[in-house]
């Protein structure tokens, strides 16, 4: 047994006699999803693996879908698709093994561990069956990813930060797989080419919309100026989650794990709650030199400022050459026949309900071919 104290139901109930709902909002704040996987592993599926399969060589986490992979997770995230989940991995050449370890499982888990079913319903599966999920480590990749891996050009201008997190941000509890560890360091970030390109993208995406929050509020638009405002926030956000070389969650959870939140949170609350079009103006250009001098921090290039002046007008924008410097060093050549300022799909396609699909993802790159001609493939 592992040293986790689990909080079954008669404790939370005994801790209500003792102290009030204190006592139980107290520990329930102890069980985290994470938690519970990592005992459920190592209290009930891997004894049951190394008894019945000895020789297995095999990787139990918990990674895919839900805010407890995050570490996220409270006592509201147990409505649905919380509870014993778990990944169990098996590597490649293990590939014949993988139902008659499912299924198994199936036969052999336990109706419950800690006070927790073990078989539930979970959104994508409405039958009570376990969530042990199990698979190779490169088809449980390309359920998340939308492609197989290692990823090539066209496979990393598809794939979502959230999707990359679902197979790199959860903890490994186990793993003799000797696939997995190289799998997630290969998806810390993108190669090089890749980041340049998507970066000098969001650098762009920034600078065309700038100058409108003065030029609506100019016009008689107020309600439009804070909108565009409000948009130019998000990605700012963005900006920094690329400049920092990390991957951005789901809206959900997006500044929850925002790099340099503390140095960011005045000029985004300036662009949310700002009268005036020019502080929120002036809080946009504060936070794209914060964030340029992190991406000359990185090594990549850059000017020695974000700004410049619209033409002849009254208002800001991004100095061209933020972008044009990223791009100088994309040399690859179906990166250079993308349309200027496309990026990445998450940069050009707004669906939620769309880009959370790795399948509809994978068929969205047929757009990068047809307008390279193949050359991303």
């Amino acid at each position: 047994m592992t040293d986790l104290v689990i909080v079954r139901e008669e404790d939370a109930w005994n801790a209500q006699l003792r102290c009030g709902s204190a006592g139980i909002s107290g520990l329930l704040a102890i069980m985290k999803g994470i938690d519970l996987s990592r005992s459920f592993a190592a209290d009930v599926v891997e004894p049951l693996l190394r008894q019945h399969f000895p020789d297995l060589p095999y990787a139990t986490a918990r990674l895919g879908s839900g805010s407890d992979v995050l570490g996220l997770d409270d006592e509201t995230s147990r409505d649905h698709d919380w509870g014993c989940r778990l990944t169990l991995l098996l590597p490649a050449a293990e590939q014949d093994r993988v139902e008659a370890v499912r299924a198994f499982l199936e036969q052999e888990l336990p109706e419950a561990y800690a006070g927790h079913p073990v078989r539930f319903p979970v959104t994508w599966n409405q039958s009570e069956s376990h969530q042990v999920e199990v698979a190779t480590v490169a088809d449980f990749a390309r359920s998340r990813l939308g492609a197989r891996t290692p990823l090539t050009t066209k496979g990393w201008l598809t794939v979502t930060g959230q999707g990359v997190l679902e197979v790199t941000a959860g903890p490994v509890f186990t793993d003799t797989t000797g696939e997995l560890a190289p799998l997630r360091e290969s998806l810390r970030w993108y190669p090089d080419q890749v980041d340049r390109f998507v970066l000098a993208t969001s650098w762009i995406r920034i600078g065309m919309r700038m100058s409108f929050i003065g030029r609506t509020a100019q016009r008689g638009q107020p309600l439009q100026s804070r909108i565009i405002s409000s948009a130019l926030a998000g990605d700012l956000m963005e900006l920094s989650y690329l400049v920092h070389r990390k991957w951005a969650p789901y809206a959900k959870w997006r500044e929850a794990r925002l790099p340099a939140r503390d140095e960011l949170a005045p000029a985004l609350n300036t662009l949310l709650t700002a009268d005036d079009w020019r502080d929120r103006e002036r809080a946009v250009l504060d936070a794209a030199e914060l964030l340029l001098k992190v991406q000359r921090d990185y090594g990549r290039p850059g000017p020695e400022t974000a700004a410049a002046r619209f033409y002849d007008r009254p208002q800001w924008t991004i100095d061209e050459q933020v972008p044009f410097s990223l791009l100088a060093e994309v040399t690859d050549e179906g990166l250079r026949k993308l349309p200027y300022g496309m990026g990445s799909v998450g940069q050009w396609a707004d669906c939620d309900s769309l880009l959370s699909n790795p399948d509809n993802r994978a068929e969205l790159s047929v757009i990068y071919d047809n307008l390279t001609g193949g050359l991303t493939s």
